[in-house]
């Protein structure tokens, strides 16, 4: 193997990896010496200290990762709040309308409303700062109580949860569409 294939295949393992990668381990699946891949590594450093590379190479404690430059953040930071705005599937919104309405609720009651788990949908709600994790249950394994914040109020356009339609005057679909239009 060439230094340029080395180096694709380091690459390509630091992109798929995401987390770090131990130098080590980069010698050890490559059977190369250690001072062969600290070579290819300094060939990377210096591709992506170009000008027209949005990517890094990042050391710490002789592991290394890819990741961007810090001169991005602010438009990748728009983009993921952005795509997470546009992003609410039914299924968020369903759940969001179910916090809404049940808070405190736990993701047991949820999903004994919903029929299905929801764990990754409660996740993304709390990056998205729409849930917050309100309080635990004194029951054993202590689960989790859901609520809505200020930024869920913010979105859908009311001052208060008591400005929400009253559930009894509104159909399930109703209470969808209300949550999208905001």
């Amino acid at each position: 193997m060439n230094d340029f294939e080395i180096m694709s295949i380091i690459e390509s393992i630091l992109f798929a990896w995401s987390d770090p990668v131990y130098l080590d381990d980069l010698s050890k699946v490559l059977d190369l010496d250690k001072n062969k891949i600290l070579e290819i590594m300094d060939l990377l450093k210096e591709k992506y200290k170009k000008e027209d590379s949005g990517l890094r190479l990042m050391e710490v404690e002789k592991s290394y990762q890819i990741s961007t430059k810090p001169k991005n953040y602010d438009y990748i930071s728009k983009f993921v709040t952005d795509k997470n705005k546009k992003n609410l599937s039914n299924a968020s919104l369903e759940t969001l309308a179910i916090i809404a309405y049940k808070q405190p609720v736990t993701k047991l009651e949820i999903e004994e409303i919903r029929g299905v788990k929801c764990d990754y949908i409660l996740r993304s709600l709390l990056e998205m700062d729409l849930i917050r994790i309100s309080g635990q249950v004194d029951k054993i394994g202590r689960p989790n109580l859901y609520s809505t914040t200020n930024e869920f109020l913010k979105k859908i356009g009311v001052s208060s949860i008591n400005d929400l339609p009253k559930i009894e005057e509104i159909s399930s679909e109703e209470q969808l569409n209300f949550m999208e239009e905001k």
